[in-house]
Formats: C-alpha cells, structure tokens, sequence
C-alpha cells in the first residue's frame, strides 16, 4: 500500500471512530470515591488515532501475512498513553484530538464499568536537563516556572475538572526523567539550574491534580537500567518524599509511582538474578549490569517499594509498570542459561534483553510487546503492583536514524543512528542497536510496529494475558547482597525528540556512568596486575580505568582470590605517583591520607571462594598526568 494511501485510510478510519461517537450517548454515572487502585475493576480508552494506524499497518500487512494482520487486530483494540507534551497538545493541532477531546472519547467508549484514561504531564521547565539535546519548550527560569503553572498545568486541570468527567478515572504519569535527573545528574549543569524548577513545577502539578478526587497521580521513578544501584533507588525516594512533603496533601497527593516509561528494560529475567554466579563470579559484575542488581523491573519495582515505604511513603503506595516494548520475545528470546564459564559471554548468551547495552533506548532492535495492560497481575507480590500500561503507542518511532531536515524542531539523535558507537562506559566500541530507516519522532514506524509484533513475549494471538513468572535459578553463590554503587557514578542523560502534533510519544533514555561530562574513552585502561598477600588467603588486584573526562575519570578495581582457601577479609593499598583525589566509591570502604590510598571489603564481598573474584570502583579528580598506580592486596 503507498504511503498517501496507507495514510487516507488511517484518516478515514479515525473519521468515521469519532464520527460514530457523536451518535452515542455516554453511560449516566454518579461520582464515585478515590480508589486505592484506579485500575483494579475498570476499562482503559483505546486512543482512535492509534488504532486507525494500527488498522491501515494490518491493511497493508494482510496480503503478504494474513497471520500478522490478524495479530495486529488485536494489538490495536489496546489503551495507550495519551501524551501532553506541550502547550500545544491541550487543545490539539489542526484536526485532531485535544485533552478535552480525547475525555470525550472516552466517555463515549465508557461502559457500566469504570473506565480510566491514561495521560501523560510531560513539559517541565528545562525539560531533560542532561540531554544531548534537549527539545523542551519552556526555559528553566522563574518566569518559564509561572508559564508552566499558568498556561500548561493550569488549563489543563481546568479540563480535568469539568463535571462533564468526573464519572472517568484519570491515571496521570507526572513528568518523566525528571525527579530521577536530580537524583543521579547534580554534578551537570544544566540539571543543576533545573533542579529546583522541576521540583516547584512537580509540587504545583501534584497540588492542582490531586485536588480533582477522579485524578490519580503516578510519579515517574524511571527503571531498573537507571535507578537500580540501591543507592540510587534509595536516593530516589528520598526525593519523591521531599517532593510530597512540599505538597499541601504530603504524601496523599501521589497515588503510585510508575517505572520503565517508554523503556524496554525487561518484567523479569528469567535465568539471572543479582546473586547468580558464573565460574565463582557474579553475573552481574559484567559488562552489560555493571554491578547492578536489579536485572529488571519486577525486581526494581519491588526494591523501589521497599525504599519508599522506609522514606515515608504509606504501605498501600503501588507501582504500575510500562510494558509497551519490554516483551523480548522471537526466535532470539533465550530458552535456558548459557553453559560458559565467561562471565560476559554468558550474560549475553542468557538474557533476554537483547541490546548491546542498558542505555540504548532508540527504536530498539529486537523489542517486542510486553505484556497487555492489566489491572493487579498475578506473581508479583514483592512489587506491589496496581497494573502493567502501555503508556508509550507502539510503532510510533523514537526518533530518526538519519538527520531529516524538518519544520517541527526535531533534532538529530545520534542514539537513534545504528551506525554510531557510543562513548560512554560499558559500551566498548558497541553500536546503538537503533533500527535504521526510522523517520521523525512520534511519525509511524511500519518496520518497528512489525518487529513489536513478531517479538511479543507472551505471544499475541494466545490470550494476551500475564505470562507466570519464569521460576528463576536457585543462586550459586552464597552472597547475602549484591555490590552497591553509589548514586554519583550513574548518570542517564534523557534525549527526547518532540513528538508530532498526531502523536505524541516520549522515547526513553541513556545511561551513561560518569559523573560530569560525556566521558571519553580512557588511554590507560589496560588493567596494572598487583603483588600477591602472604599468609593463608592470598589475593591480587588489578586496576583498570573504566572512563575518563577532562579533570576526572572512572575507575575498577578487581579483587582476585589467587589461592585455594576462601578470603575472610581483603584489603588493597597503593600510592598516587600523580595528582589525584578520589571523590567517590562503591563496594569498598576506600579512605585517603595525602597519596597513600587503602580500600578494605565492604561486608558483603569480604569472602572470596577460591579462585574468585569481587570489584570495587571509585571516581576521581586530577590535574597533571593521571599515571596508573602499583596496587598491594592482602586478604585473611
């Protein structure tokens, strides 16, 4: 089917969607109480601009896979997030749908049961303050804080609070990226400035919409890829209560919080947890987890829980889950866990998590559908889960592979280029794994659509339902806990197309571990063998800079038990032969006196089993020459 065609009918369809609505009466409803879970119970709307593109993909699919279109057809009767992510989206471009309009559409697909609509709040000021290029339209500044509140949330809630819609629950994602930026990205500028903004802005927004008692609030805490370091996760909700607490309602004016918003970061990993081991060391002490114990957001999702109940948060807080583009299944899906003894070869032979790295977020290669939107899914008691949405449309693209010189302000992300090789640690000369021939951001995508389709886990076409939880492997390590980077040595930039008027799409982000600048690459990574301890346990270390950026880098330091009898304690020692000054670490205590450096085990890695290893890494200052040192390990 040609693209002016395929495009006619999508517009026919929608015509005739909504023009069969003004014909139908909405279902009379009384007003009822604030729910405890919006979703449980309830219906979600079908966005008709959606559904009319999903309908003419199937269309122009039906002839060469009839199969396919079919499956199609049952994607397209799904909720989808509707995104306000800018002024202009309130009232709606030139012959489509608004706020108001979309409200409207829902009450003619209300049923007797309760019906929810899933919007998204997404236009702080100084939005996406750690992008390479940022596509937010107002300023971080006063000035752009009042237009926020007057001319974005306040019309807005001014819709919301029409009578006409009170018989409708409307679950509200607030503001993505932007909390989890303050928590990770303070040492950037550009979030330093914004910072306070977004949490003005946030406070606003939470004060206005919880005061409309059929508003349900859900604050973005990004994913597993993001916050997952329980110093990250814990400094997460540290901010969110700061944020309620400035509410007038405190913690009452948030009703959940949801994760993985336009991501693709796995339910569950089905053969790996953070205490899984391979040949006596940790999974997820290679390159693709970087020592991050939450494979995935069933676990993050229950640690987040977790640390937000300890911050303040009541026990009834519940997470709701964005699992659009998280399914991973295929032919590529693996069946079992690998049989090397590699720790990197194996975590890229056993997860299902098929990009080169956690940070590539632009129209991922190999993504499937996740899981149908679902109120409380079963197996996922630790999370607390109210529900799994599609807030992110599938097939709508992230953003274009190539530079498109267009008139709608969109920029060229080179994370959306396949070709390019991004810099930041852990990528190691990888590519982004973006689909090529990917137009602008928010215009459909037919080869993503297709892809997400083929590659739903659980498979379209059986029920559509929660798959059980995969039984995950019984650890081979006995490990109380897992290594804890600090929240410094993560920082997610968030690069955002600006969705077209039709539809509005929010991509997610990238990861990048370092501290302040885009890092690049180090000239002395090769890793500095040390001597070996005497006594019993002996040990070996070797030192390897991981990134590196203007004044500062990143560095890991690998513990090796060289002996047959397991470690009870380690210790590493060395001396600066430059000018350096370590700013922070993870996974050891490391304490400075002038250039004389000791790093001692936390208390959860101090043993090591024969033949094993642990890491521990820091970040650092210098000026001058940044030689290497000659480390000193000793062990009991």
């Amino acid at each position: 089917m040609s693209t002016t065609l395929r495009a006619f009918s999508a517009v026919a369809l929608v015509l005739t969607v909504i023009g069969g609505m003004s014909a139908l009466t909405a279902p009379v409803a009384a007003a009822e109480s604030h729910q405890v879970n919006p979703f449980l119970g309830a219906t979600q709307y079908v966005n008709p601009l959606w559904k009319a593109e999903v309908e003419a993909e199937a269309v122009a699919q039906q002839s060469a896979n009839p199969s396919l279109a079919a499956q199609m057809r049952v994607v397209e009767n799904q909720p989808t997030g509707v995104w306000m992510d800018s002024m202009g989206a309130i009232a709606g471009p030139s012959g489509g749908m608004g706020l108001a309009a979309h409200l409207d559409a829902a009450l003619t697909q209300k049923t007797s049961a309760p019906e929810v609509v899933n919007i998204v709040i997404y236009d702080l000021p100084g939005r996406d303050c750690n992008a390479l290029a940022s596509n937010g339209e107002i300023p971080a500044t006063a000035a752009g804080l009042t237009k926020y509140q007057t001319s974005y949330i306040d019309p807005i809630v001014a819709i919301l609070s029409n009578t006409k819609y009170s018989s409708l629950r409307i679950s509200a994602v607030i503001e993505p990226d932007s909390l989890p930026n303050i928590v990770t990205n303070s040492g950037v500028a550009a979030c330093q400035t914004a910072g306070p903004f977004y949490e003005q802005g946030i406070e606003y927004a939470l004060n206005k919409l919880h005061a409309i008692n059929n508003v349900y609030t859900f604050l973005d805490s990004s994913h597993a890829g993001w916050l997952g370091w329980p110093n990250n996760s814990s400094g997460a909700a540290t901010e969110f209560a700061k944020v309620a607490n400035a509410t007038t309602a405190k913690f009452a004016s948030i009703d959940g919080f949801i994760t993985d918003t336009a991501n693709s970061t796995p339910l569950v990993e089905p053969f790996i947890t953070g205490t899984t081991t391979v040949n006596g060391t940790q999974a997820i002490s290679g390159t693709f987890y970087q020592y991050n114990p939450d494979l995935d957001e069933a676990t993050f999702t229950a640690d987040m829980y977790t640390h937000l109940v300890a911050a303040g948060f009541p026990s009834g807080i519940g997470m709701i889950v964005d699992t659009s583009r998280n399914g991973w299944g295929g032919s590529a899906r693996p069946t079992a866990a690998s049989t090397s003894t590699v720790v990197d070869s194996w975590v890229n032979a056993t997860k299902v998590d098929r990009r080169p790295h956690r940070g590539a977020w632009c129209n991922a290669s190999g993504a499937g559908l996740g899981n149908f939107p679902q109120a409380t899914p079963s197996g996922y008691s630790a999370s607390h889960l109210f529900a799994f949405i599609w807030v992110k449309p599938p097939g709508e693209s992230d953003g274009s592979s190539t530079l498109i010189v267009n008139n709608q302000g969109k920029g060229f992300d080179r994370m959306c280029d396949p070709t390019y090789a991004p810099p930041g640690a852990g990528w190691n000369g990888a590519l982004t794994g973006a689909l090529a021939g990917a137009p602008l951001a928010g215009q459909w995508f037919s080869a993503q659509f297709v892809q997400l389709v083929t590659n739903a886990f659980p498979k379209v076409g059986g029920n559509g339902a929660t798959p059980t939880p995969t039984a995950l492997p019984t650890p081979t390590s006995s490990a109380s806990r897992t290594p804890t980077p600090s929240a410094t040595a993560t920082v997610r930039p968030s690069v955002t197309p600006v969705p077209s008027a039709t539809a509005t799409v929010r991509p997610s982000v990238t990861p990048v571990p370092s501290a302040t600048a885009t890092p690049r690459p180090s000239t002395s990574a090769t890793p500095v063998p040390s001597g070996t301890g005497s006594g019993t346990a002996k040990c070996a270390a070797t030192y390897a800079i991981s990134s590196s950026w203007g004044n500062g880098f990143n560095a890991n330091v690998t513990v090796n038990n060289t002996g047959t009898v397991a470690t009870k304690t380690w210790k590493v020692t060395w001396t600066w032969g430059g000018n350096q000054a370590i700013t922070n670490s993870w996974n050891a205590a490391v304490t400075s006196s002038g250039t004389a450096v000791t790093a001692t085990n936390a208390a959860f890695n101090g043993v090591i089993a024969g033949g094993g290893n642990t890491s521990f890494g820091f970040g650092a200052a210098f000026s001058g020459t940044n030689t290497n040192p000659t480390l000193v390990c000793s062990a009991t």
